[in-house]
């Protein structure tokens, strides 16, 4: 870890208290999107134990080595770091009037005025740390502060706690209508459709014989949705947000059936239908045990084939797969990549349609370099963002019109996954070249 510590004191008042202002602190960055958990607090406090307070470096460093789990997370690391280790009663007085000018030296940060913002969202209702300080602070903090509408277009990952918040009340009234099917019941018509000859005979009857044509149409109703998302570690920020838009989906429409999956495969469609969506998440929770975990995604698909497809499939289902698609296995696991092939298409010929919503289509420069999504990219219809509120609402719209046939767009991804597969091939047969052994 490279990180360079943020300027400022470690306080030494702090000391007596030391577990429990590192619990603090790991709240603080649960709040802010950082993927920690108990395990890891144990960690930071053991570490920090052994190393003590005195050298601001060890301390600093102690703390990023045990809390830091992905690369991005290190500039945010250390601004909360260098927001959090202060004299807590003045950082609750000025923190809206400093959080806009703070700069951490040697840290460059791409959107500081989003990372700020989150950060002081985190800190907004800061709880009690040491009573020894009754210092009186006056700061006029007017006018620091604005009112924002949450961005269509802004991911997830980086909205802060209010945005959050509304964008999580807008997807919640969201009322997608799936595509419909043909039942096989018929109801009457006064004019157009088939003609009914039944009913017409039926008719005539009742009114002397006379022969008067009765009209009928096949009734209609909604095809059945299943939806697959994926609650790895990778897309921790998203699957959060999903499982409201999945409720959304579940109290609107009779037939949809939804599963999690990470290292196991859960069914979490009787708890999609709870009417308070906070106690459906919750109880989600709790019963899901591999939330932030690996991903083994034949492996689930396999387990949906066999368990589950007859029982949901039925009536032309049509599935909708919340992946980023990196799979656990590693890409020269070369069985698990047969699997996940095998059974990508037996999913795919098994729905009505496939859609594939990444949350990596965020990205410009994107592209299918994992082995595991070339290898999942020629068995679905359609290839979807899934980053913001502009892609919720544009599934939520392509959800009626999408037929059968498969999206341009799909056609560009899958000639681009194929040219990915002959570069890796060329590079891997060059490689075994070079080491070979010369005659």
């Amino acid at each position: 870890m490279t990180n360079r510590q943020p300027d400022g004191p470690v306080v030494g008042a702090l000391q007596p208290k030391l577990d429990q202002n590192i619990m603090l602190f790991v709240r603080l960055l649960r709040r802010i999107g950082l993927p920690v958990g108990p395990a890891s607090m144990v960690d930071a406090v053991a570490a920090v134990t052994v190393i003590g307070v005195a050298n601001k470096s060890l301390f600093y460093h102690a703390l990023a080595s045990c809390l830091i789990k992905r690369p991005e997370d290190q500039t945010l690391f250390a601004q909360a770091f260098h927001l959090f280790w202060q004299n807590p009663k003045f950082m609750e007085r000025v923190r809206d009037l400093l959080l806009p000018q703070i700069k951490v030296p040697g840290v460059d940060t791409d959107d500081p005025e989003d990372m700020l913002r989150r950060l002081s969202d985190a800190l907004a209702d800061p709880p009690p740390i040491n009573q020894g300080d009754d210092t009186t602070i006056e700061i006029d903090a007017s006018a620091t502060a604005s009112d924002r509408a949450v961005s269509q277009t802004k991911d997830f990952a980086m909205m802060s706690g209010d945005e959050m918040t509304a964008a999580l009340s807008a997807i919640k009234n969201l009322a997608p209508y799936l595509p419909q099917r043909q039942a096989r019941r018929w109801r009457q018509r006064k004019t157009g459709g088939q003609l009914a000859i039944r009913a017409a005979l039926r008719a005539a009857s009742r009114q002397s014989g006379l022969v008067l044509p009765k009209f009928q149409s096949r009734q209609t109703k909604p095809r059945p949705l299943v939806i697959l998302c994926d609650v790895s570690g990778s897309m921790e920020h998203y699957s959060r947000v999903m499982l409201h838009f999945i409720h959304g989906v579940t109290q609107h429409q009779p037939s949809v059936h939804s599963f999690l999956f990470g290292m196991h495969l859960t069914t979490i469609t009787r708890l999609m239908r709870y009417r308070d969506v906070d106690e459906a998440v919750q109880a989600v929770s709790s019963q899901v045990d591999d939330w932030s975990g690996g991903t083994l995604i034949g492996r689930n698909i396999q387990r949906f084939n066999r368990e589950w497809s007859r029982r949901v499939m039925a009536e032309g289902a049509s599935v909708i797969m919340i992946t980023d698609g990196l799979d656990r296995a590693p890409d020269e696991d070369k069985s698990a990549l047969q699997t996940l092939d095998f059974e990508m298409e037996r999913l795919h010929k098994s729905a009505y349609r496939l859609i594939w919503l990444n949350p990596l289509l965020r990205f410009d420069g994107f592209a299918p370099k994992s082995q595991s999504i070339r290898t999942m990219l020629p068995h679905v219809d359609h290839f979807l963002p899934m980053h913001s509120l502009q892609s919720i609402h544009d599934l939520a719209d392509k959800l009626q019109v999408i037929g059968r046939h498969r999206s341009r767009e799909l056609v560009t991804w899958q000639k681009l996954a194929r040219d990915a597969a002959k570069t890796a091939v060329r590079q891997t047969v060059y490689a075994q070249m070079k080491t070979a052994p010369t005659q």
